[in-house]
């Protein structure tokens, strides 16, 4: 019984934590070098483009002007494509609703569920109206962009891109 504990929950772990790594980390507020304002409208980001130092702690306050569900996610291009599955998954089991989300529903199925919590370092999921903070160190060299993994928001074009400088 406790190599099949290990076989589902703590590989995953890893694997997930190791992919995280590979992108930067959580960023500490009194390490942040500068903020960033980040608007989301829908299926578009101001800015459209990020420019950042290897090293340094940007603390993103992001807000969403738009009139549907938006996310906003560092990650690889390759992240964003595996993390789209979870996010159709939030769809059809009526989590993202459009213009709203099912925090009850996120919750109950959350307890067997861990990718419907979406409550990932690396990303917000804000409702119309609503802005969050995300502190991120960027201390990699790896490409990453900035995207909404809402179903078809991805494809339509809603990606920020961050450079390094």
């Amino acid at each position: 019984m406790k190599k099949l504990i290990l076989i589902f929950f703590i590989i995953p772990n890893i694997v997930f934590a190791s992919s995280m790594k590979m992108i930067g980390e959580k960023g500490i507020l009194s390490e942040v070098n500068r903020t960033i304002e980040v608007k989301m409208y829908d299926n578009y980001y101001e800015p459209k483009e990020i420019k950042i130092k290897k090293g340094e702690t940007i603390k993103f306050i992001v807000y969403n002007y738009g009139e549907l569900v938006h996310e906003f996610n560092i990650a690889t291009k390759k992240m964003h494509l595996k993390h789209q599955s979870k996010m159709m998954k939030m769809l059809e089991n009526k989590i993202l609703l459009g213009d709203r989300i099912d925090k009850k529903k996120m919750k109950e199925l959350a307890k067997t569920d861990h990718s419907m919590s979406h409550s990932h370092s690396n990303s917000v999921l804000l409702e119309p109206s609503q802005s969050a903070e995300l502190i991120w160190k960027f201390n990699t060299d790896t490409d990453i962009e900035a995207a909404c993994n809402v179903p078809g928001h991805y494809e339509s074009g809603m990606i920020a891109k961050i450079n390094k400088l």
